[in-house]
């Protein structure tokens, strides 16, 4: 039967690939590598150099597609990436099924780790639902930004006996979480840190962490929200587009 494999290749750095994403990665056939247009080519670039580093021998092919466009300026967000998500659907199942023989293995290389903020495994789980086609699936974690990010800091993202939230800036614009502390925010598009108005909370901040572009600011997020608004869109001119995630922390009630 066909296999898939969803490897996680960590948050940036070549060598955040763990040793069974290494194996994974040898049993490949086929690889799906999704196209996001040419401001992204740096994420195909990057899969490209793990299979050469890590894969022995060129038994394999890489298979490029066009990732599906989404609608960014919907107003029900909930439909906007439900629509989104069936389309990748479609494009995956497409894959699966042309490209994979019989006993066929491939996979999909996901940034960071598959289990966090990454819709490849509802996309998998869709496709089988519609029992279409056939095939069995694994995941292998990654290194997700949010291990990186406090990597890079130093910090840990827990203290003793509090919770972690994890969220996005979209909900965090409804307000800093009731009776969080320790709040990690992925997929800011718009700063939203900078609508915190209470006193005593601490950034950790950081862009592309992980690769060569990474950028770094941390303190007080009132005194560095400026700052990190104009690097954030110093860098987003520079490359097209922007990757970030940072982690607030409450020092005082």
């Amino acid at each position: 039967m066909k296999k898939v494999l969803i490897i996680g290749i960590g948050a940036g750095d070549p060598e955040y690939v763990t040793m069974q994403a290494i194996r994974a990665l040898n049993e490949v056939d086929v690889f799906f590598i999704l196209d996001k247009g040419r401001e992204k080519q740096d994420l195909v670039d990057l899969r490209r150099e793990i299979c050469d580093r890590y894969i022995e021998g060129d038994s394999y092919r890489l298979v490029e597609v066009r990732d599906p466009e989404r609608d960014r300026t919907a107003t029900a967000y909930r439909s906007a990436v439900e629509d989104w998500r069936r389309r990748r659907a479609d494009v995956y199942e497409t894959l699966i099924r042309e490209e994979l023989g019989r006993d066929g293995c491939g996979a999909f290389l996901v940034w960071g780790d598959p289990s966090l903020y990454d819709s490849t495994l509802a996309i998998i789980h869709e496709i089988l639902a519609r029992e279409t086609v056939e095939f069995t699936f694994e995941v292998i974690p990654g290194i997700s930004s949010i291990q990186a990010l406090a990597a890079k800091h130093r910090i840990a993202l827990n203290r003793v006996g509090r919770p972690v939230h994890i969220t996005t800036g979209r909900l965090l614009s409804e307000g800093f979480p009731e009776g969080a502390d320790d709040v990690v925010v992925v997929l800011d598009a718009d700063c939203t840190f900078r609508t915190i108005a209470e006193d005593g909370i601490d950034i950790y901040w950081g862009a592309y962490v992980g690769t060569k572009d990474e950028i770094l600011v941390s303190g007080d997020v009132k005194s560095v929200m400026d700052d990190i608004d104009r690097i954030r869109g110093e860098a987003r001119t520079r490359k097209g587009w922007i990757m970030d995630t940072y982690l607030l922390r409450r020092t005082r009630r």
